[in-house]
């Protein structure tokens, strides 16, 4: 049958908002249960608690629309380093071998 926001969608968002009342992005007052991954009509990954965030209006109105728009999160930790997990500072670094070392000490 599908994903439907129905009497059962209501009582999952009224248990998501109690259980998490605060914003998973900023930390402000949530008020907007959003599907972490887009459900589609998938009606199993539509009721998934598990698949539930929290979020607040203006996060869940920007962030979030631009991060499903785009594939892509902008900004950074307080490190520096990207907060897209599939930013290419993140994904795993080749081991250097050793044939590796020489050819770069050579340079």
């Amino acid at each position: 049958m599908g994903f439907i926001y129905g009497a059962r969608w209501k009582r999952l968002r009224i248990a998501q908002l109690k259980d998490d009342p605060w914003c998973n992005r900023c930390g402000g007052q949530a008020c907007i249960v959003d599907h972490i991954k887009a459900h589609r009509g998938d009606e199993e990954l539509g009721y998934d608690p598990d698949n539930l965030q929290s979020l607040c209006k203006p996060c869940h109105d920007s962030w979030k629309q631009m991060l499903e728009k785009s594939g892509k999160e902008l900004g950074c930790s307080i490190t520096g380093k990207p907060t897209d997990p599939n930013h290419p500072w993140n994904r795993e670094q080749p081991t250097e071998t050793k044939e590796m070392k020489e050819a770069r000490l050579k340079l």
